[in-house]
């Protein structure tokens, strides 16, 4: 009973201080790398192979799959990152993350762990320590954590030991699927509960090296903990965005793939893995042979998957859209009417009534709202800005080719609109967040008068619809006139009632303010109404019917 006990303590210490070191190289390195990191993952993945050859690189170094891993959603998410480019990155953490492996079989078993572990530590915490704001510090703590890693590994080793006595997981058949399926699981789990695959791979090469495991059920936990890891990237992007959760997807397919594989030519792993070892002279003994098989198994998923990066890239994609996603997809900016600037111009002015749609419904909850911003009008803030990056990026290809002068002025009137459009949807989220701060009026007088004013720009602002039967620009300039009337009255009863202190002067400056915004925002609407307006009897466009249906529905 004592032995087992000091068994469970020399474990749970050395998974300890394990753990403790990776948190160390890992930490130690990153802060020391600065800006490093962001700059080799955004400059180095142009192409799948450099992006792998990358994630390989850093991976080592640093020593944690997992922070690799989430360094990428972050900066997919930023966008300094595509898809594309982060599916490099995760193939090559995998292949990278197997240098865990290698450390623990070559040094940790064969080498007198003492005699350069501790002095390792020493000299770490010293340069740690004296290292001031300089990236030395971070750099001694790395350092460090590599001692500890290397004593962490020679304490699990010794507690597998004296636990080979009492713990036969041999007697777990692994010559069936259930079998397989039960080390597979461990494995699994053991990187789930640690959070850590390093950890995983050291506990699995330790029992091997001590005899509790066997070769084949080793094998299995090793695919295990290949699976396991995946937790840490589906816990990183839970409420996270889309593009988050696409590349957790991406990690979660490569590791699932990669085992799949493993399990079934498992037998067949191990017959190339044996012929590898012996070509380079490897030493036959269960880490080496488990640490090559770690890494052969990962290669070979990378060269699985590598062929399907397009495909799988434009899959995820199409997985975990959201609202702001798909109504700020561009429909009608489509490469083949580039060559030609008139079906060009139909594509921009229907991508711009899209735009107005989105700006409209933002400036009527503006004006229909008392409260801080919701999220509707946030996402379609979002949907408004990626619309007009959009239009600007395609205008931008179409100046690449010849234009004549009237196709370069109906192209300018589109960039006008377009900013006008985005200047709309900027005024209502500022006249929303300001709503939210504005203090309670009692007088009720000039609240009427207020009321009437909005009511008013609401009107403007629902006559602007170019799809309605009804429209027209007479009508919309005239209420736009009517709009500035009133505007200038409710100005003149403000500052009225400020200098009769009938309501505090700071609360008499932040209506004037907010009735400002108001008055503006009605102005851009008009003003890119008015050149939507041109540009749609320009190019005679036509919304098609199905189109109509759908601003109506987003209306």
């Amino acid at each position: 009973m004592q032995l087992n006990l000091m068994t469970i303590g020399m474990l749970a210490g050395g998974l300890g201080l394990f753990m403790l070191a990776v948190s160390m190289i890992t930490d130690g390195l990153k802060m020391a790398a600065g800006h490093t990191l962001r700059d080799l993952l955004t400059k180095s993945t142009c192409s799948p192979t450099r992006g792998i050859v990358t994630g390989i690189g850093i991976t080592a170094i640093v020593q944690s799959s997992s922070a690799v891993t989430v360094a990428t959603i972050g900066f997919v998410n930023a966008g300094l990152l595509t898809l594309y480019q982060a599916l490099g990155i995760i193939y090559g953490s995998n292949i990278g993350t197997t240098m865990t492996g290698w450390l623990v079989a070559i040094m940790g078993f064969n080498i007198k762990v003492d005699t350069f572990a501790l002095p390792l530590i020493g000299i770490g915490m010293l340069i740690h320590l004296t290292g001031g704001e300089s990236r030395r510090k971070p750099l001694g703590l790395a350092l460090a954590g590599f001692g500890l890693f290397f004593i962490g590994i020679d304490v699990l080793k010794d507690a597998f030991e004296g636990m080979a006595t009492s713990i036969d997981l041999n007697k777990i058949t692994v010559d069936g699927i259930a079998g397989v399926f039960i080390f597979v699981t461990i494995g699994f789990l053991i990187t789930v509960f640690t959070q850590s695959s390093s950890a995983a791979i050291a506990i699995i090469l330790s029992a091997a090296t001590a005899g509790v495991l066997g070769l084949y059920a080793s094998a299995a936990m090793v695919i295990g903990a290949n699976l396991g890891t995946t937790s840490t990237a589906i816990i990183a992007v839970i409420g996270a965005t889309s593009s988050a959760k696409r590349v957790a997807a991406a990690h979660v397919i490569f590791n699932f793939v990669t085992g799949l594989v493993a399990l079934l030519i498992l037998p067949i792993l191990f017959l190339i893995v044996q012929a590898t070892g012996e070509f380079i002279g490897l030493e036959a003994i269960p880490a080496i042979t488990l640490a090559l098989f770690h890494t052969v198994f990962n290669i070979l998923g990378v060269l699985i998957m590598w062929p399907m990066t397009g495909k799988l890239a434009l899959f995820l994609e199409s997985r975990f859209v959201t609202q702001e996603e798909a109504e700020g997809r561009a429909r009608y900016l489509d490469k083949t009417v580039v060559a030609s600037p008139m079906l060009a111009l139909n594509a921009l002015a229907l991508e711009l009534s899209r735009i107005a749609s989105v700006a409209r419904r933002m400036a009527l909850e503006a004006l229909n709202t008392d409260s801080k911003p919701g999220k509707r009008i946030k996402v379609d803030y979002m949907i408004a800005k990626r619309l007009s990056l959009a239009v600007s990026e395609f205008i931008t290809q179409l100046e690449k080719g010849l234009l004549s002068g009237n196709d370069a002025e109906q192209l300018a009137k589109v960039l006008r609109t377009e900013q006008h459009l985005l200047a709309c949807s900027e005024q209502a989220m500022f006249i929303v967040k300001a709503q939210g701060e504005l203090e309670r009026l009692d007088d009720e007088e000039l609240g009427a008068d207020i009321s009437h004013y909005r009511a008013e720009v609401v009107k403007l602002i629902s006559m602007t619809n170019l799809d309605e039967e009804e429209f027209s620009i007479i009508d919309c300039d005239n209420q736009l006139l009517q709009v500035k009337n009133v505007y200038y009255d409710v100005k003149k009863v403000l500052l009225l009632a400020g200098a009769e202190l009938r309501i505090p002067v700071q609360n008499m400056i932040d209506l004037l303010e907010q009735n400002s915004r108001i008055h503006r925002m009605s102005r851009q609407m008009i003003k890119a109404i008015h050149l939507l307006n041109e540009l749609n009897i320009v190019s005679e466009v036509q919304i098609p019917e199905t189109d109509e249906k759908t601003l109506e529905n987003e209306s």
